[in-house]
């Protein structure tokens, strides 16, 4: 499969804006106490490198005004996990009966729920929604984030935004990727951005194949469906339209999620982590110099492999957005170019889009094309 210059099958920048969905330029509904919160600024941007901008036979959608995180001291950095340059491993020392619990079928046949989104008060003021900080249980921890919400009775279609990885000691409850979550907010979803475990506030707790973080997602899927148009935080929101969007690690958690469950009606994968659990901690073992990625790699092919969703796409019954940086020097274009052409080749609904000269996060145009791209995704497939 040739990926030279873009994903094979897949469209370059360009041509999609006209059917984008123009954001609704809400006004904010009342005040609740404000909190104090942890705040971490947006990451630095990177240089647009010639990218055209789109044509249309409609009226294109405006580029949209996205709200950056606010700033603090510490400096917030997205970490990309690269292709691996080798995928031998230790010797495995873990047994298949030891290793339970992580695989894609084993998770997709446990329970999930049980708990409440918790309103914890007032973020800010932002133009055009509410957010709100929250907490919510997941497997015996308490897990952090907000929650954005239009004015209006709703129902709205929930999305639920993943971060990257980001050295906890620099996290905040206002990540990076706060940007994109104001942005679907002001087009009239309810989006909620968990601070997945290990990330503070929330609590630590075990996360071996990145599993612990799939079970928080999971977990708070399973909180929309029971408390979807409830009194509470989810009120305004519809549990039958749920979407995930996702960067860098929380795209892989994306993948992985909508391999397990099939509530999950849209996903959009934004330079992610490759589905090949091997490959991806091939790398952290060796670049940690064995301090981290021990226990993965202590465990046995066949378990990897069932671990893996790339190896268990035909479950997969969300349509799927993948948008990848031509340049991405963390995760490189060849991976989103697999995972496209594996499930086109599955007969899965899925559009790929690759943006030339851009690395792992966007910016100027081909960031602003990138959000227009997102609502019509997700205008397509979540809205009635």
């Amino acid at each position: 499969m040739a990926v030279a210059g873009g994903l094979a099958a897949c469209q370059p920048d360009g041509g999609a804006a006209a059917n984008a969905r123009q954001a609704n330029q809400m006004t904010p509904t009342g005040a609740a106490a404000t909190v104090e919160i942890i705040l971490a600024p947006a990451p630095a941007s990177f240089t647009a490198t010639a990218v055209p901008t789109p044509t249309a036979s409609a009226t294109a959608t405006p580029a949209p005004t996205a709200t950056p995180s606010p700033t603090a001291s510490a400096t917030e950095t997205p970490t990309a996990i690269p292709s691996p340059t080798s995928t031998s491993a230790p010797p495995a020392v873990l047994t298949p009966g030891q290793a339970t619990g992580w695989t894609i079928a084993e998770m997709a046949g446990r329970a999930y729920g049980g708990g409440t989104l918790t309103d914890r008060g007032q973020v800010d003021t932002p133009t055009g929604f509410t957010r709100t900080l929250i907490t919510y249980p997941s497997d015996g921890l308490t897990i952090y984030g907000f929650i954005n919400v239009p004015p209006g009775p709703g129902p709205f279609p929930v999305i639920i935004a993943l971060h990257g990885y980001v050295e906890p000691s620099q996290y905040g409850i206002l990540s990076y990727t706060t940007r994109y979550a104001d942005a679907l907010a002001r087009a009239g979803y309810i989006v909620i951005h968990p601070n997945l475990r290990n990330f503070p506030p929330s609590d630590e707790g075990d996360d071996v194949f990145r599993t612990g973080m799939t079970a928080d997602i999971l977990n708070l899927i399973a909180i929309v469906q029971a408390q979807g148009g409830q009194p509470g935080l989810l009120t305004a929101a519809d549990p039958q339209r749920i979407g995930l969007w996702g960067h860098s690690l929380g795209g892989g958690l994306a993948l992985r999620v909508m391999t397990i469950s099939p509530v999950v009606q849209a996903t959009l994968i934004y330079a992610a982590l490759s589905g090949d659990e091997q490959r991806n901690f091939d790398y952290v073992y060796r670049a940690s110099g064995g301090k981290r990625g021990a226990v993965e790699y202590h465990t046995p092919p066949e378990i990897v492999h069932e671990i893996s969703p790339l190896f268990h796409l035909e479950r997969v019954q969300s349509a799927v957005s993948i948008h990848h940086g031509g340049e991405d020097a963390g995760i490189p274009l060849p991976i989103a170019a697999d995972l496209c052409e594996r499930l086109q080749q599955l007969g899965k609904t899925v559009e790929c889009f690759t943006y030339a000269g851009q690395g792992h996060i966007f910016s100027g145009r081909s960031d602003d094309l990138f959000i227009e791209r997102s609502w019509a995704f997700f205008a397509a497939h979540l809205r009635r």
